[in-house]
C-alpha cells in the first residue's frame, strides 16, 4: 500500500548519455570499471592540438540529419540522451501528460561555439555579414539544448536550462528534485550537456591561465590527485535522467537506480576562478544534513576534482574536514576516464557511480601514479575498481567558476 510519504521520496528511473567512452550506461560503467580512458587528440582552430574528450553515439537514431544540421550540437546530444532516457526508464506517456513533464537541462556555458563558428565563416568572405546564418539566434538562447529536446518529443510543460558553471548538471538535478517536490509537474527529464571541445576560446582561456593539460598520451593527460597533474582535458558529453516521485514509479513497475537522498548548493563570494575548501566542506556539511545523514553513512565520494593543482588540494581538504572521523569512505573521481564534461560533468559522473547499487563496486581514479600528499585522503580508489560488500550511498560533488558549489546524495532505493 502506497503512503502520502512516498509522494515526498524522489527516485531516478532512466538514464541517457553520450560520453567519449561510451553511449550507454552499461558500456560507460564497463569502461570505467576497466579504466579504458576516452581521451584522444584534437587539432583546434586558430591553435595546434590538445587532448579532449570526443562523443561518438547514434545522431541521427532520434531525429534526421538534416533536424540536427538546424539545430545545435549541444540539442544533438540532448535529444539523444533525452530519449535513451525515456526508453531505459520504459516510460511511453501513456503514463505521464507531456504538459506536466519538464525538462531541466544545466550548461556551463552555450553559444559560443555557434558565434565562433560564424565568425569564422564570414572571416572567409571579408567580414561581409551577408552570410551570417539566421539561424544563430535560436541557436545560441540558452534554452536551446531543453527546448530542443520538447521539440523532438513533444513534450508541452516546461523547459529551461541552468547555467551554473561546471555546477551545472547538477544544479539541473536539484532543480527537478524540486519542481517534483513541489508538484509542479509529474516526470523531470533533467541532466546536463557540454559541446564545449567545439569551442576554441575555452581551451585557448585555460592555456592562458595554466590550465590546460598537455600530455604526449592523451589518455594519461587526466590525473586529477597526481604530483604530475597539470591542468583540465576538456570533453563534451551530456546525462539525462528520469525522475519520477516514488508513488507514481511503484505504481507502473518501474526499475529504481536509487532515490535522491539529499542536496544542497552554496557560494564562496570569494574569487572568479579560485576554489575554496571550507564554503565546499560547509556544502557537503548541508546535503548530508538535509539527508539526515553523518560523513559515517556515505559509502562513496565522487570527487569533482578536475587536475588543478589547487582545484584538487582544496577539494581534498574540504572531504577531510567533514569526513576525518568517518571510517569506510571510499574516494574516487570520474573525470581522470573522461576528461571535464563542464556542465554535464556532475550527472554524467554520478551516472557512472550508480550501478554500484548493484555490482558493489567502487571504479577507480586512473593515472594516479605518485599521489600527491596534499591529496591523501583515506580511501581513495587508484587505478584498480574496489569491490565492497555493500554499495548504500553515493555523495557526488560538482563544483564551478565563479565560486558555485553542490553536492548530490542519492542511496540505494529501500522500499521501506
Amino acid at each position: 500500500m502506497q503512503t502520502k510519504a512516498e509522494n515526498k521520496r524522489i527516485v531516478i528511473t532512466g538514464v541517457g548519455l553520450a560520453s567519449p567512452n561510451a553511449s550507454n550506461l552499461t558500456e560507460f560503467r564497463q569502461k570505467l570499471l576497466a579504466g579504458t580512458s576516452g581521451i584522444s587528440t584534437i587539432d583546434l582552430r586558430y591553435m595546434d592540438t590538445a587532448p579532449a574528450g570526443i562523443c561518438s553515439f547514434a545522431e541521427t537514431k532520434y531525429r534526421k540529419k538534416k533536424e540536427n544540421k538546424r539545430g545545435t550540437r549541444a540539442g544533438c546530444i540532448s535529444v539523444y540522451c533525452a530519449n535513451e532516457a525515456l526508453a531505459d526508464s520504459g516510460i511511453d506517456f501513456s503514463q505521464y501528460d507531456k504538459s506536466s513533464t519538464g525538462v531541466y537541462i544545466g550548461l556551463t556555458e552555450h553559444g559560443t561555439v555557434e558565434t565562433e563558428n560564424e565568425v569564422y565563416n564570414i572571416s572567409c568572405f571579408d567580414y561581409n555579414v551577408d552570410y551570417w546564418t539566421h539561424h544563430h539566434n535560436p541557436r545560441t538562447v540558452l534554452n536551446n539544448p531543453a527546448g530542443e529536446i520538447t521539440m523532438n518529443l513533444g513534450i508541452t510543460g516546461p523547459h529551461y536550462s541552468i547555467g551554473a558553471a561546471c555546477a551545472a548538471g547538477n544544479a539541473a538535478l536539484i532543480q527537478g528534485v524540486q519542481m517534483l517536490l513541489l508538484e509542479e509537474v509529474d516526470l523531470a527529464l533533467c541532466g546536463g550537456i557540454s559541446e564545449c571541445v567545439d569551442s576554441f576560446g575555452i581551451f585557448a582561456s585555460f592555456r592562458a591561465q595554466g590550465a590546460l593539460a598537455e600530455h604526449k598520451d592523451p589518455t594519461k593527460a587526466s590525473r586529477p590527485f597526481d604530483l604530475d597533474r597539470n591542468g583540465i582535458v576538456i570533453s563534451e558529453g551530456g546525462c539525462v535522467f528520469t525522475l519520477e516521485r516514488l508513488d507514481k514509479a511503484l505504481a507502473r513497475g518501474a526499475k529504481i537506480y536509487g532515490e535522491i537522498a539529499g542536496y544542497a548548493m552554496n557560494s564562496d563570494a570569494r574569487d572568479f576562478v579560485l576554489p575554496y575548501g571550507p564554503r565546499q566542506a560547509e556544502c557537503m556539511k548541508i546535503a548530508l544534513a538535509r539527508a539526515g545523514m553523518t560523513a559515517n553513512d556515505i559509502t562513496i565520494i565522487n570527487t569533482h576534482a578536475t587536475g588543478t593543482r589547487q582545484g584538487d588540494i582544496e577539494e581534498c581538504k574540504a572531504i577531510r574536514e567533514v569526513f576525518q572521523d568517518a571510517s569506510n569512505v571510499y574516494v574516487n573521481n570520474t573525470k581522470s576516464t573522461i576528461g571535464h564534461a563542464m556542465g554535464a560533468a556532475g550527472v554524467l559522473e554520478l551516472a557512472g557511480n550508480l550501478s554500484s547499487f548493484e555490482d558493489n563496486i567502487v571504479h577507480p581514479t586512473i593515472n594516479l601514479d605518485s599521489l600527491d600528499p596534499a591529496c591523501e585522503l583515506p580511501g581513495i580508489v587508484a587505478n584498480e575498481p574496489k569491490q565492497l560488500d555493500k554499495v548504500d550511498t553515493i555523495l557526488n560533488n560538482s563544483f564551478g567558476m565563479v565560486g558555485i558549489n553542490s553536492v548530490v546524495i542519492v542511496k540505494r532505493f529501500d522500499a521501506y
